[in-house]
């Protein structure tokens, strides 16, 4: 994978259709931390050929900054996949960072995504494993597989819940999908949730969520969001840029929490290290331990991902 792009922050990942003129000029300008450019459902069928030399200009030709660039192609089961990679892949550059692997089903399709990019970046002249994977699990099947799937390659840097398809895939007759559902006693998805956090976690990779549709219900997306920011997921998609300053909110701490975390490293260090050596120690009414270590680590790590510094001592 790119060596830049893999400790990322990707708090918001903003979708982009591949085939709008309009929305791609205006990408570079919004705040998000990674933007993929779409190929897939965001373009109709006879527009996707079309959208790969508009990716291609898109990427080659605009400054992106900081952000990862990725282009998500079409799935395995479509006539357009090998050609996405390519075409794109091998026309863009080496700003492009990823491609994203719609509704992969088994660890054989990252795979194959993986052996296609090195032929790729062979005849384009690239860096062999520049290209990161970002794989979408949005399946039953796929579901199911997920720990093969995160496993598959070395190249893969994400694991992301498609939750409209993998609800369309499980036949829930409600049209929620990505959305709460007041009627069921508990959540829904829950389960997927914790599966491929887990699957993801087990194999160093960032866990993202996917979209929420209402693009005009900020409150409803923050709730939204809290749900997997908790469980400790890394980001979420933006369907519009006006979701991508709540995601920036939601998945990174504030500069109190990051202080507090840096504290408790410091108390840490000091207990386990001076005097009697300690264990444990309180660090006002908060006892910390080896625990409270790690997970400040975490919360250091996202803070600075996310471009914070430590506030000096007043």
């Amino acid at each position: 994978m790119s060596e830049r792009t893999r400790n990322l922050p990707r708090r918001s990942c903003l979708s982009i259709p591949g085939s709008s003129e309009k929305m791609l000029g205006k990408g570079p300008g919004i705040p998000a931390d990674m933007i993929f450019l779409d190929l897939e459902d965001s373009v109709s069928p006879l527009e996707k050929e079309a959208a790969r030399a508009k990716v291609v200009d898109a990427i080659k030709n605009q400054d992106w900054g900081e952000k990862v660039l990725c282009v998500r192609v079409n799935a395995w089961d479509t006539e357009w996949t090998a050609y996405d990679v390519i075409e794109v892949v091998g026309n863009a550059g080496e700003r492009l960072e990823e491609v994203m692997l719609p509704k992969v089903q088994t660890a054989a399709e990252v795979v194959a995504m993986d052996l296609l990019l090195t032929q790729v970046e062979k005849k384009a002249g690239l860096p062999i494993g520049h290209i990161g994977i970002e794989a979408q699990i949005e399946t039953a099947q796929g579901l199911i597989n997920v720990e093969e799937i995160c496993a598959a390659s070395p190249r893969t840097e994400t694991i992301i819940l498609g939750p409209v398809d993998f609800s369309a895939s499980m036949e829930m007759p409600s049209l929620q999908g990505g959305l709460q559902i007041p009627e069921y006693p508990g959540d829904y998805f829950h389960y997927p949730f914790m599966k491929i956090l887990m699957a993801g976690r087990a194999n160093g990779l960032q866990v993202i969520d996917g979209p929420y549709v209402k693009v005009r219900d900020p409150e409803g997306f923050r709730d939204y969001c809290t749900r997997t920011q908790i469980l400790g997921y890394d980001g979420k998609w933006a369907l519009h840029p006006d979701q991508v300053t709540i995601l920036n909110e939601v998945f990174g701490p504030n500069q109190e929490q990051f202080d507090h975390a840096w504290a408790v490293l410091d108390a840490y260090e000091e207990a386990t290290t001076t005097g009697d050596r300690k264990g444990a120690v309180m660090m006002g009414d908060e006892m910390i331990d080896e625990a409270s270590r790690k997970v400040a680590l975490k919360v250091v790590a996202r803070g600075e991902r996310a471009g914070f510094t430590r506030t000096p001592a007043s």
